[in-house]
Order: C-alpha cells, then structure tokens, then sequence
C-alpha cells in the first residue's frame, strides 16, 4: 500500500516548489550550481509519501543524477501535464522528468535522454457495468478523455484517420490517475492510459479493467531543449548507462511498479487456511501484545496478516521488513534489534499502533479511533489530518471513518491535494487497507475467541522514545502489501545494501 523514499540515502534535494515558472531562461548548471527540473506530482513521477519525504520514480532519479553532477536540484512541478513542454522549450528548466514518453512528433522538437521504462498505451474500461470494447470500432458513442497534450491524444488522432466516428474529449487535469478515478465512479466509458498507471489504479479502483492494448511498449526518457544545457544532456546519457548496468535502474522500477493483488475470494480463502495453520505459532505473541497495548489480539493478528501473511521473514522491495513489515526508522524508535524476529516485530507494531491510536483527539470514539489509527499507520499522521482537513471543509465529521472514507481518496485528486499540506497521497488504497483488516477481523472473530488476561493490569498510556522526531509521528510505517513481499535467503541483519 505504501511507498518509501530512499531520501535519506540522497543528500542532495531541495523540497519542490509550487509552480511559477520565470520568463528568463535557466542559466546553465556549471554556472548557477543548481539543476531545475520541471515534473508533475502524480504516483509515477514525484509525490511526498508516507513518511513525510519526496518520492516517486522521476524524483528519485533526478536526485541520483544531481548527486552525480554534485549540484543542488529545484523542483518546478507544473499545475497541467500540457504545460511541461512549451515551458521546457521555453528553457524554463534544464529538462523535464515528468512520465513522459518518446514520439515521432515530441522528437522533432526535443531532445531525449537514454530511455529509462517502457508501458503501453492502453484502453481502460469500467467492468462493472460496460461492455467491454474488443477493438476501436466499439470505441464510437463512448464517454472517452484522455489528457490534453498527452501521447494518448496524438494516438488517438492516428486513429481517427482509420475510425472517423471516434470523438474523444482532451481534458486539463495534470494526469490519467484522476480520468480513471472517474471511468471507476461512472462518469466515463473509456480512459487511455499507460499500463504502468493501470497497474497501480487497479490495486485501489477494482472495477476498471484493461480493454486492449493501444500500443506496444513505448520508451519514456527525460526530455530537453534542443538548445538547452549541452552540458547536463550529455551528464544525462552517461548516468542512464551507468544505472542500468549497476542495477539500480532496475531496484527503481522494481520498486516503483511492482504489482499488488485485491482483496477478493481467493484472499479469503487463503486467509482462512493460514488462519488454521499459521496463526497458531504467533496466537500467544499476540495475545501478549493486547496485554501491552489493550488493542484486541486478533486485530493486531489481522494487520500482521494483511502485512506479510503472518510470514516473519518477509521483505519487500521497498527495505520493510518482519511480520508487521517496519520501517528501519521506527523500528529504531522502538528499540527493535532485528526486525525478523517475530516477538519484536509484533510487539513493536503493535505498540505503534496503540501509540497512534493514543493521539487522536479524546472526542473521537470506538471503533473510529482504531480505524483512524489505521489509517494513520497505514498512510502517515499528516495526510490523515488533511483527510480530516478536506472532511471539516465538505461540512462532513472528520472524526468518522465513514466520512473519512469519502475524504481520503480526495488526497489523489489534484484540486484536492494542492490546497492541503502534505500533498499528494494513495487515499484510495489506505481505505482498502483499513476495510481489509475490518474484513479480516470480523472473520477470525468468528472463530478465535477474544483474549482475558489471567488477572487484570493497568495499560499504560504508549509514548515514544525522548526524541522522536515529528516527522515520524506523521507517518505510516511504510507498509508494502504481502503480494509484494519476498523472502531473504538468510536472516541476517540488513545491509546498508538491503535497505537501499
């Protein structure tokens, strides 16, 4: 569910900045010091995730190569994906790294950098009610948008020559993220976008699928003037080669488009069959930890479920880790030694999230105090408080889950995620990580009976350690969901390597 920045191995970021463009072009980077590079905050370019810090693909490749070239690197991240361009030949900025792919028509007017990723384009549907279209002749009298100055528009435009009833509509929104938000709520028949997107919308709008594919795979690089910093371009190609002979390009991709799977039948039925056979080796650790913690065992038994399947030795791309799959940082913050080990693991989670649950304001009841605090764990303590922010501004009750189940997805949507304070967040997919573990809970509660301590004792209010910084306290624990998690040939304490 959630994704974590490696910016704490990078030194060398400035925080974005909002978009104002200067008319006068950028000098060059051996003369000012300074990269600028223009991008877009979506889920596949640059977003703050849950632990307060800038990430995403096209962020963290720019901050490889600014701590290459030994500069300072300035964010300009555009209001609308059709702005980028004209601004870049403008030379507003030293090159573009916005998700943008290399076409005939592109190449005629920039400059490319060595590829980095490949996606198609593909023709996205709403499952639950449409038909599906099996080629673009059933595309005539749909509802389709697409971006307005994007690749998918001028696909389209080829395949008006062959289809003349094919109409479309070119919207302004910054990226394909929201179309398909609104192709899942029906407002639209048909959504073009790339499969790498796809992949990850799909993991939190469960009724959009893949109609057919527009495209073969198209490469996607950093685009610049043509009379822009000869300097930086050439820098350019030799970092790319270096990457994706070293590795790293390909820890990136994996990272940032590793596929999760829904929640559905074949879930359910798999965790009952681990509830019969795994569960029991970890019943007493958890029971333990309600003692700790006065959260009920089998709820803590579920997240560690929906973490890692109750698999003590799981790993994720991302450099999470153990049972109830910690952060690095927390785990320090709360004395854990080996995140492998389950006793720690599931002592240390579970006291994180009665922590969490220990902040919200006393006004706040149960069961929507656990489930805030969920959410809390799940996508940090700060774009909690935004959905909470945008509930109060809807005139709804932010200290209801269900309202904040309307609110959190908001965080995805740009009209909504600029007028909050931390940005850009997955909301959609922390709604599904809290209804998961509700599902979860109410099925074991059918068959595990509640835990009563042989004799009663007072449970102390959780606080972190003396110096815990805020910023930790505002976000989840980096959670990667179990389909991504994978297992370490040994158990050893992670390298700098690993975590990397």
């Amino acid at each position: 569910m959630r994704i974590l920045t490696m910016a704490a191995f990078w030194l060398v970021v400035l925080a974005g900045c909002n978009y104002s463009p200067s008319s006068v072009p950028v000098p060059s980077v051996q003369e000012s010091g300074e990269l600028v590079v223009l991008t877009r905050n979506s889920p596949t370019t640059y977003f703050e995730d849950a632990e307060g810090n800038l990430a995403g693909m096209e962020h963290d490749l720019v901050v490889l190569f600014a701590r290459e070239l030994g500069v300072k690197v300035r964010f300009v991240v555009a209001d609308q994906f059709a702005e980028i361009l004209p601004d870049l030949q403008s030379r507003k900025a030293h090159f573009a790294a916005a998700g943008i792919n290399i076409t005939p028509e592109r190449q005629a007017r920039f400059r490319f950098s060595l590829p980095y990723h490949k996606a198609s384009q593909q023709l996205v549907y709403n499952s639950s009610g449409g038909v599906r279209p099996k080629k673009m002749g059933d595309l005539t009298g749909l509802r389709i948008e697409v971006v307005a100055g994007s690749s998918f528009a001028e696909q389209l435009r080829a395949e008006k020559v062959k289809h003349p009833s094919l109409l479309w509509k070119e919207s302004s929104t910054e990226d394909s993220e929201e179309l398909l938000d609104r192709l899942a709520m029906g407002q639209l028949d048909a959504v073009v976008a790339y499969s790498d997107t796809v992949a990850v919308a799909k993991n939190f709008l469960p009724t959009i699928d893949v109609a057919f594919d527009l495209t073969e795979k198209q490469p996607f690089a950093w685009v610049f003037p043509k009379e822009g910093d000869a300097f930086v371009y050439e820098k350019s190609k030799d970092f790319f080669s270096r990457i994706e002979k070293d590795g790293t390009l390909k820890r990136l991709l994996d990272r940032y488009y590793g596929h999760v799977n829904r929640l559905d039948r074949v879930d359910v039925e798999r965790f009952l069959i681990d509830a019969n056979g795994i569960l029991p080796r970890f019943r007493k650790l958890f029971r333990d930890a309600q003692e700790q913690t006065d959260l009920d065992w089998r709820l803590l038994a579920v997240v560690g479920y929906q973490e890692s399947h109750w698999n003590p030795l799981a790993t994720s791309p991302t450099g999470v880790r153990g049972l109830m799959m910690l952060t690095n940082d927390t785990a320090d913050r709360l004395g854990v030694s080996d995140r492998l080990d389950a006793k720690q693991s599931i002592y240390a989670g579970s006291k994180y999230i009665a922590f969490l649950r220990d902040q919200m304001p006393d006004r706040i009841q149960e069961p929507d105090r656990t489930w805030l605090a969920l959410a809390s764990y799940n996508i940090g303590y700060g774009h909690l408080e935004d959905a909470r922010t945008l509930a109060k501004q809807m005139k709804l009750n932010p200290d209801s889950w269900t309202d904040l189940k309307t609110t959190l997805p908001l965080l995805a949507k740009a009209e909504y995620r600029n007028k909050v304070k931390h940005g850009y967040a997955r909301g959609g997919e922390t709604v599904i990580f809290v209804e998961t573990i509700r599902t979860y809970f109410d099925i074991l509660s059918r068959f595990e009976k509640p835990h009563q301590p042989e004799f009663d004792r007072p449970v102390a209010k959780i606080v972190l350690p003396k110096g815990t910084p805020r910023k930790l306290v505002e976000s989840g624990t980096g959670i990667k969901p179990p389909a991504g998690a994978l297992l370490p040939e040994k158990t050893e304490a992670p390298t700098e390597e690993d975590e990397h």
